[in-house]
């Protein structure tokens, strides 16, 4: 018989799973989510996450097990990842932008067999299985199909005598996966404390003091920024609105944002492009209080914009690495203007080094690569030791960001070490492109590198050597990857060369591709 003058350890946990419970204890009718303007009380949510969890366990879900999601943007997902970790099993998200072949390495690196699938997308399901064999299980959320189950019935279930286990804040919640710089995608596992710096940075940043707010949730679940940005709302208890994925309207996410009441909101630099040219916003009543950007570089002219828009609102900039929970570093409203270009200074809740190839601090102004450590650190990579281990050379996080820091502590991001792009807010790593690209029939060697670009920041741009007698446009490239790689990931233009440039070392010069990029002539 348990002992009553013992407060059990799981009570005291600081996770997600205990804080939605306090707040159903404390306000069980006040709103957690609002979704296409629909409410879910404290007290659902905390329902619905116990009796998903139940439903799982009963299903053979247990700790440390992996359960992959395939879904849009929903309470339903974010009230799924509760479930899933209650149990303290690992939540496995995963971009819906992908094509079959690349969902199906993630099931088959996850090690999972249970995908819960919002109904629009069930049809990538049939797909994906023909690539593997690992799924047994699927969970729809919508209208569930033959062989499959559906997430309403599950969560209807009774729970009966449902016990779930302590889960400590060590444990791993997430798996992330991350474009791989050597081609193949890798999970970044997250654990409760992980999620717990990630929110006191946000509390921080946005200055959220009270439950006044009112969260606005752009960012797709299936990325750390999304389920990142909204984890400070669990701690503050403050509601979050949910804006569903779709084709990017900035009319109607207005109209959201000004029926909402919306004060909290987040949005990439293409994004706020489209948001700051509509005409409409001088005569809105909105209640803005902080404007958030990042995943993307955002130009002066964009911040200017955003301020002249906006004026009573607070520029917030982040930045970091899905590694990293993501927020390494964040420039505060009073600073948005005066450090035009800075991602910021780093937060306090981290280490940091700035550092030359040799491990050796630079001097403010010189450039080296920052490296971070601290309670937002992941734990590492899923079963890649490998790759762990190069990412932490030193006992530090490689974030592969080449870095200026001033006399003052602002940063400027001036180039990346990996060889990456960013395009749309999506990280696109050249070496996983340009791995497809070599089996293209008429391509003897290519490579990939990033132009500039209004709309998109970055668009990926295949430098490719044919085979002889071949000719190639991006249309026929294009239509060969539709069903090899997701579509953000392929190259939006072609230049066709004899020979790739290569250093003395046989290696290709990108450095030579990007210089000579606008003499250079697109098939």
């Amino acid at each position: 018989m348990s002992d009553p003058t013992v407060i059990p350890a799981a009570v005291r946990r600081n996770h997600w799973m205990n804080r939605v419970a306090t707040h159903a204890e404390m306000k069980p009718d006040a709103p957690v989510f609002r979704f296409l303007g629909e409410t879910t009380t404290w007290k659902q949510t905390s329902d619905r996450m116990e009796a998903f969890a139940a439903a799982l366990a009963r299903r053979g879900v247990g700790f440390g097990d992996r359960v992959l999601l395939l879904t849009l943007n929903r309470p339903e997902v974010v009230i799924s990842v509760f479930g899933i970790n209650r149990l303290g099993a690992i939540a496995v998200p995963i971009n819906v932008r992908l094509t079959p072949p690349e969902i199906a390495y993630i099931v088959d690196d996850a090690d999972a067999d249970i995908l819960i699938v919002e109904a629009p997308l069930a049809p990538l399901v049939g797909a994906v299985a023909q690539a593997t064999d690992r799924i047994r299980r699927v969970i729809v959320i919508g209208d569930a199909g033959e062989g499959q189950e559906s997430w309403a019935d599950l969560v209807a279930e009774d729970p009966g005598d449902f016990q779930a286990p302590d889960v400590p804040e060590d444990t791993t919640c997430l798996i992330m996966y991350t474009s791989g710089t050597t081609g193949r995608p890798k999970g970044a596992m997250l654990d409760h404390g992980n999620l717990f710096a990630q929110a006191l940075t946000l509390l921080r940043v946005n200055e959220t003091f009270d439950e006044s707010d009112v969260a606005f949730m752009t960012a797709p679940l299936f990325h750390i920024a999304g389920l990142g940005s909204i984890s400070p709302n669990f701690v503050i208890g403050i509601p979050t609105v949910i804006h569903p994925l779709g084709a990017f309207n900035a009319g109607e996410l207005l109209d959201a944002w000004e029926r909402e009441r919306a004060t909290i909101v987040f949005n990439v630099p293409q994004q706020w492009q489209v948001i700051c040219a509509d005409p409409s916003i001088p005569a809105r009543d909105l209640h803005l209080r902080i404007i958030s950007w990042g995943a993307a570089p955002a130009s002066d002219t964009l911040l200017h914009t955003m301020a002249d828009r906006f004026p009573h609102a607070m520029n917030v900039a982040v930045f970091g690495q899905t590694e990293m929970s993501p927020i390494t570093c964040a420039l505060r409203g009073e600073d948005s203007l005066r450090k035009l270009g800075s991602v910021g200074k780093p937060i306090p809740t981290l280490q940091y080094r700035v550092v030359d190839d040799d491990m050796t601090d630079v001097e403010p102004g010189q450039v080296g690569e920052i490296l971070c450590r601290g309670p937002n650190m992941m734990s590492g990579y899923w079963r890649k030791p490998e790759e762990t281990a190069e990412a932490f050379q030193g006992g530090w996080f490689h974030s592969g960001d080449l870095v200026r820091q001033d006399e003052e502590g602002f940063v400027w991001v001036v180039d990346r070490k990996k060889d990456m792009i960013i395009s749309g807010g999506e990280n696109v790593y050249c070496a996983e492109v340009e791995n497809v690209l070599a089996g293209h029939p008429k391509v003897l060697e290519a490579a990939i590198y990033g132009r500039a670009d209004e709309r998109w920041g970055e668009v990926q741009v295949a430098a490719v050597a044919l085979r002889p007698e071949q000719e190639l446009t991006i249309e026929e490239l294009q239509e060969w990857l539709s069903d090899k790689l997701a579509r953000f990931k392929q190259p939006k233009a072609l230049v066709v060369l004899p020979a790739l440039p290569r250093n003395a070392a046989g290696k290709v010069n990108k450095v030579a591709l990007r210089a000579a990029d606008r003499e250079l002539s697109p098939a």
